[in-house]
């Protein structure tokens, strides 16, 4: 098989990783890819919102499968521009993707059918969310309605903030379109908890538990980022919330999606939060997440092609998803002052070096090739992946492979996995 993964980052590093490992493929291509992932695959320059020349190019190449990652293309339609191709993809379509694209449209999804999340109100007024702002309890959770690559959740701790908050999103744009509309929810308190499924619409397998640190800053300090770590299992999560989940938050999201004409083939990701009110929703995703694809695929143990293949075909049922019993955490190196303003273009040291230590995979999130040297490229440079026989293992090791590793600016949290 010829299969095209589409996206650069370290979630796709990490796809292309695994896929690699199947024996049914002979033939990997990236667009646009990035340093690592040329390592592995033939890197197209080809960006992810470009469908004309993806499609060109995967029916030009005989592509049996794209896979592809980012949320963008997916939000803008991506697998139907394949599918009315005739090319075979691994991705919800346009109208499923939703559920993501548009925080309005989960939250009110979730309200129609009972799905547990936070109480709620949507504004497309700055006015009409500054007033609504005096009458809540504080904090208060603000969120841009559409895909800011995972930094459009603002915490505000006073009303100040919120209005601060308001007119950044709605009148600064800082977000750009995805701040055309508000969703103001109650702040939930608890431990959150990602956990990722695949579903063909109908059967849905969950992925091993992972948990994310979102803060820039060790102590879940600073602004919200892409994810500054992550690691899998959560300690937290047990069989029976596990089992609470499924029959309560995963099975009917993928059944409502089902009965509201939008039938979601791919992977949704649920972001939840378990209070001292049980476990609720705080967000859907329909994609692998970033960092957390690169703790949970090397924790799989079924081939992801043939989960693929399952998904796109609904027949998830007839194959049995298998996981290592085993630990992994992924701590991110990033670019000094990111998520705010960085400097690229840093020379990478040691990634050999981590790379020879026993248990790591260092995948490439920003990151490119000049004169045959890696060199920084993006806020988010690398997840050094480390697999442990448990938690404190994978810890010890993750850690070790980041003090190999050396760019000017170089930036990481120092308590990943600790929560």
């Amino acid at each position: 098989m010829k299969v095209l993964v589409v996206g650069g980052g370290g979630r796709e590093h990490a796809i292309v990783w695994k896929i690699s490992q199947s024996p049914l493929v002979d033939k990997i291509y990236c667009a646009p890819g990035n340093g690592g992932i040329q390592e592995l695959a033939e890197c197209v320059n080809i960006g992810v919102m470009d469908f004309e020349r993806l499609t060109e190019f995967a029916q030009e190449k005989g592509i049996d499968l794209t896979i592809v990652g980012p949320d963008d293309p997916l939000a803008a339609g991506i697998v139907d521009a394949f599918e009315e191709k005739g090319l075979r993809v691994f991705g919800p379509r346009k109208d499923a993707a939703i559920i993501e694209g548009s925080k309005v449209f989960s939250k009110n999804l979730m309200k129609k059918y009972n799905i547990p999340t936070a109480a709620y109100e949507v504004f497309d007024k700055s006015q009409e969310a500054i007033a609504h702002l005096k009458d809540v309890s504080y904090p208060i959770v603000i969120k841009a309605e559409g895909l800011a690559l995972g930094k459009g959740v603002i915490i505000a701790q006073d009303y100040n903030e919120a209005v601060q908050a308001i007119d950044n999103i709605m009148e600064q744009k800082v977000f750009g379109a995805a701040g055309n509309r508000v969703v103001i929810e109650e702040f939930l308190t608890g431990q959150e908890v990602s956990v990722l499924a695949f579903t063909d619409g109908y059967t849905v397998v969950p992925m091993v538990s992972a948990q994310d640190h979102k803060r820039a800053y060790d102590n879940d300090e600073g602004p919200n980022t892409g994810g500054m770590g992550t690691f899998s299992p959560s300690r937290i999560y047990t069989p029976e919330i596990a089992a609470y989940c499924m029959e309560n938050i995963f099975k009917p999201t993928v059944r409502t999606m089902r009965e509201e004409g939008r039938m979601f083939k791919g992977i949704l990701y649920f972001g939840l939060i378990i209070t001292k009110d049980g476990v609720k929703v705080l967000e859907y995703n329909a994609r692998f997440g970033d960092p957390e694809a690169q703790v949970v695929l090397p924790r799989l143990k079924t081939d992801l092609v043939e989960i693929c293949n399952a998904v796109i075909d609904e027949r998830l049922s007839d194959i049995d998803i298998t996981w290592e019993d085993n630990a992994a955490v992924c701590v991110i190196m990033a670019s000094g002052g990111y998520p705010q303003k960085y400097k690229t273009g840093y020379t990478i040291h040691g990634i050999k070096d981590a790379q020879a230590l026993e248990g790591i995979i260092v995948f490439h999130a920003g990151t490119k090739c000049v004169e045959g040297e890696t060199v920084t490229a993006g806020g988010r440079v690398l997840g050094v992946t480390a697999i442990g026989s448990d938690l404190d293992d994978a810890i010890k090791k993750a850690y070790e492979g980041v003090q190999k590793i050396s760019f000017t600016d170089m930036h990481y949290r120092k308590d990943i996995g600790r929560k």
